[in-house]
């Protein structure tokens, strides 16, 4: 692949200040990782970037005792001088745009462009969180008592752990770390060990400006590996919050994990993501949504459109539009701009995507577009597919599971906006959600207390492209998070209650009389 193979990734690499130790082997600026050693290698082209050394139980056991010390340092620190880090992290992600969008479109596989919308996600959040470290509002309120006053306020909570994904390698760290740090908390961060490069690039970048600032490095902290490092992070008792991004089979496991030491959790996981197409709706909006919904990060993201649910007068004329659309995609390097669609995450993705195809045959579907795996010039790391499109029925089996990848069910129906609204709620999960309507009946049907049970719920836009200044997350298997804007810092802070009494009397509430 031409363009893949001239790509200097060391270079990017050496911007970042990822550098090879101990015989090749990165450990990122905490210093921490004597164990097994992972490799990254590009789905874009497959070749090798470099390896990683992983967390052993001791060196886990030293990022805490790390982060503890630097927690008890840090929640002193008045939170607009926290903004203050938060926003000099900022600029540096700024000037740093470019390489770590580069890094995180060649090891994760996504387009350049959405790599570099991935940073610019981190500048946003960095943007937010700084306001935000001057508004961490409490409330006050009149006290039954005569003389006294109550009002509540939030604390730091201490260490937070994240668990991220390898879909967002960046943003969603950025989205829990960024609040975090304003709150007074410190963080761990256990990244997909499919992405490890891009966790220790930011590590190392903002390793630099807790440095500058004769900051503790322990306010911010990787361990990498696998899921066994994950359930170091999930069952220690010395972290309050966990914050994970992934599946719902993982999800269940920590909250249950985290639950069982009655810590808290922020879930943040699985999506079957549909956009509703009424007969009132504009088909030209229609079709742009639903084709980036669906294709753009080859159909890995978690608010990645699965299903479009069309009504029957306008069925016909979406569905040919649609299959004509995906004659035009351009699939290859996601260095080139020219393309609409990089590779899956790797073979066993694709292997996945295979076998769902011959699901939804199996269970009664129609391909109307049948994806496959792409082989030739170009392709030679074997994570390239084409997309698929099929006709379902909303009860199918493989319908009902996500499946992450650019697989998109198309689903007829009749009559009312509340028929659809039925359908596009008969999953588990509750995520993100849309609906495409000019009559404004239909439009707030979809949004009352009847309408989507989705966390997001969209009008005339596509499932994907949340923006940081909305509390992102959604409702039943998809864990009930709340990340990123609104009032979701309040998750990372502990709430209490206060009551002075400036009298030199002592009344008790409720009237209760307690006399000597």
């Amino acid at each position: 692949m031409a363009t893949a193979t001239k790509f200097d990734i060391k270079s990017v690499l050496d911007k970042l200040g990822v550098k090879e130790l101990n015989n090749g082997v990165s450990t990122g600026s905490n210093g921490f990782g004597s164990g097994e050693i992972i490799e990254s290698h590009s789905p874009v082209d497959g070749e090798f970037i470099a390896k990683v050394s992983t967390a052993t139980q001791a060196d886990f056991d030293k990022v805490i005792e790390t982060a503890k010390e630097a927690f008890n340092e840090f929640r002193l620190i008045p939170s607009p001088k926290r903004g203050e880090m938060v926003r000099q992290f900022g600029d540096k992600l700024r000037e740093l745009k470019q390489p770590l969008g580069e890094l995180v479109a060649y090891e994760m596989g996504k387009s350049l462009q959405e790599g570099l919308g991935e940073v610019q996600e981190m500048i946003d959040i960095c943007d937010f969180a700084v306001g935000l470290s001057r508004q961490l509002y409490g409330f006050t309120m009149h006290s039954e008592r005569p003389g006294h006053r109550m009002y509540d306020q939030y604390h730091p909570l201490g260490i937070v752990g994240i668990i991220s994904a390898f879909n967002f390698p960046v943003a969603v760290w950025a989205w829990n770390t960024a609040l975090a740090w304003i709150a007074g908390d410190v963080c761990i961060w256990k990244p997909s060990e499919k992405v490890p490069l891009c966790s220790i690039a930011c590590q190392n970048i903002i390793a630099e400006v807790l440095k500058e600032n004769n900051l503790p490095e322990g306010i911010s902290n990787i361990v990498n590996g696998n899921y066994k490092v994950g359930e170091m992070l999930t069952s220690n008792k010395n972290v309050p919050l966990i914050s994970a991004t992934g599946s719902i089979r993982m999800g269940k496991i920590v909250a249950q994990t985290v639950a069982s030491r009655l810590g808290r959790s922020l879930l943040e996981l699985g999506g079957n993501n549909a956009i509703i197409i009424t007969q009132s709706a504009d088909l030209d909006i229609s079709i742009v949504g639903a084709l980036f919904g669906a294709v753009g990060t080859c159909g890995q993201r978690c608010t990645s459109t699965r299903r479009l649910i069309i009504h029957e007068d306008v069925y016909d004329e979406v569905r040919d539009k649609l299959a004509a659309a995906y004659q035009q995609l351009k699939i290859g390097s996601s260095l080139d701009e020219s393309n609409h669609i990089g590779p899956l995450i790797d073979k066993q993705a694709v292997d996945i995507y295979l076998s769902a195809i011959e699901k939804v045959k199996a269970q009664g579907g129609t391909m109307l577009v049948e994806g496959g795996k792409l082989t030739g010039e170009g392709y030679e790391s074997g994570c390239y597919v084409s997309p698929s499109i099929a006709e379902v029925e909303n009860h199918y089996e493989i319908v009902q599971n996500e499946t992450f990848a650019p697989l998109l069910y198309l689903i007829k129906y009749k009559g009312s906006v509340e028929n659809a609204i039925a359908l596009q709620n008969g999953v588990v999960q509750g995520l993100s959600s849309a609906i495409m309507t000019n009559n404004m009946r239909e439009s707030e049907k979809f949004l009352s207390q009847a309408g989507s049970d989705c966390g997001i719920a969209n009008v005339n836009i596509g499932t994907s492209g949340a923006e940081i200044g909305g509390a992102f997350g959604g409702e039943k298997e998809t864990g009930g998070g709340r990340e990123s804007g609104s009032d979701a810092w309040k998750a990372y802070m502990r709430r209490q209650t206060n009551t002075i009494n400036y009298t030199t009397e002592l009344p008790l509430a409720q009237g209760i009389k307690f006399d000597l």
